[in-house]
């Protein structure tokens, strides 16, 4: 048991950038247990309306924009410390996997596509 994070892109755009169902969706990358990343996406998630009390199971809209303030935030160290019973912590290597995803959800924006991230725990 713990934090898996993941984020998909698929062809269509949402109805709503949270809480939208995404039938079919192709992998794009995935973290264990790193709940500062995860706090990050939650902070977003709320900003952007969303309501679900746990933030677990939800499918959240990152955009362009969402990836600039996101690298700006890890380059700069300011992820939210996160906590919770099962998340594991996050520990100051993670950052270039984090950049890595940004790139392959950068490109597959430019191509058209919807990138959101989800979580399971």
């Amino acid at each position: 048991m713990g934090l898996d994070m993941y984020a998909f892109a698929i062809p269509e755009t949402p109805a709503a950038p949270v809480d939208f169902e995404a039938e079919t969706g192709s992998e794009l990358h995935y973290w264990r247990k790193h709940p500062n990343l995860h706090g990050w996406m939650e902070a977003l998630y709320r900003a952007k309306g969303g309501r679900d009390d746990d933030f677990n199971c939800v499918n959240l809209q990152l955009t362009a924009e969402d990836l600039n303030r996101l690298e700006a935030d890890i380059r700069s160290g300011n992820l939210p410390p996160t906590s919770g019973f099962f998340f594991g912590q996050s520990d100051g290597t993670e950052v270039a996997d984090d950049l890595a995803f940004i790139e392959k959800a950068r490109a597959e924006i430019a191509d058209g596509m919807t990138v959101f991230y989800t979580s399971w725990w």
